[in-house]
């Protein structure tokens, strides 16, 4: 379940990666627009009917690649806010699960050696073991997601 939410949190990283990839893109294509828009006015001014049709023709491409921008970035809000959805649950389940576990493993323990008297004293032990032993798995996790970063930075 922690590959899972370790995955869960590249994915969100990635999708907000994309989310400003798009972001730049559109800012781009708004000021190409502009631009093509400006020179056909200026032709205009000046008499020059076939740079006015090239400079429409261009503002037109412009303006079409604006709106499918405008749509992918809207779905990858969408996908960004299913993504954390998801990511959110994963979280409180494996927290919940967490918090059962070292319970679930004393009682286990217990029933497996059979000793009702003296369990009190293994329970504790059972206990701090599980509780050193989640630390060590989620230092391990935490180094597993820096190191998906550094590589995703470098990409």
């Amino acid at each position: 379940m922690r590959e899972a939410v370790v995955d869960a949190k590249v994915a969100v990283a990635e999708i907000q990666e994309a989310i400003g990839r798009t972001e730049r893109e559109l800012a781009l294509e708004r000021q190409r627009l502009a631009d093509a828009e400006r020179r056909g006015r200026l032709a205009g001014e000046i008499q020059d009917q076939e740079t006015v049709a090239v400079a429409e023709r261009f503002a037109a491409k412009h303006r079409e690649r604006l709106g499918v921008l405008e749509r992918k970035l809207i779905a990858q809000r969408e996908e960004l806010a299913l993504a954390q959805r998801e990511l959110d649950e994963m979280q409180t389940q494996l927290k919940s699960a967490e918090r059962e576990r070292p319970a679930m493993e004393a009682r286990r323990s217990a029933q497996e050696a059979g000793d009702g008297g003296a369990a009190g004293v293994d329970l504790q032990d059972e206990l701090l073991k599980s509780d050193m032993d989640r630390a060590a798995r989620e230092a391990a996790a935490a180094r597993q997601l820096e190191e998906l970063k550094k590589k995703m930075r470098k990409e």
